[in-house]
């Protein structure tokens, strides 16, 4: 039998931890966006050894007092085995680039500036437009 925790309880902890963030932040949270995203993913199916190997496929999370949330932005394929990556991997969908460009211009960073923090970024997908309101 297991001894390790639920998975749904290892999301707790950043959960609370960015909760009392927005809570500390008081009246600055409407002026602050904050970005959560991790440099790799899991795969949908597992291995040989019953475990998940890194994966493409990730979340991000954008929270903030100005951003338009309470929705899933971009494309969601689905788990069959047709929409995976070589049959095991979440597909990406969306270049977290244009997600962080979008943050960046809601902050005054213009298109020159931008080309030099993300070269040969994509352009963002519509299905991302007015993740940030005014």
């Amino acid at each position: 039998m297991s001894t390790k925790a639920p998975r749904k309880a290892n999301l707790r902890p950043l959960g609370e931890g960015l909760a009392t963030l927005a809570k500390t932040l008081g009246p600055l949270y409407r002026e602050t966006t904050i970005v959560v995203l991790s440099e790799f993913g899991r795969t949908a199916h597992e291995n040989g050894n019953r475990g998940t190997d890194h994966g493409h496929g990730n979340v991000m999370w954008v929270m903030g007092g100005r951003v338009a949330g309470g929705r899933v932005y971009g494309q969601w394929p689905g788990l069959s085995t047709d929409a995976l990556y070589q049959k095991r991997d979440l597909a990406v969908t969306t270049d977290f680039r244009s997600h962080l460009a979008a943050v960046l211009t809601r902050m005054g960073v213009d298109d020159a500036a931008l080309a030099k923090i993300f070269p040969n970024q994509p352009s963002a997908p519509e299905s991302i437009s007015g993740l940030i309101g005014a």
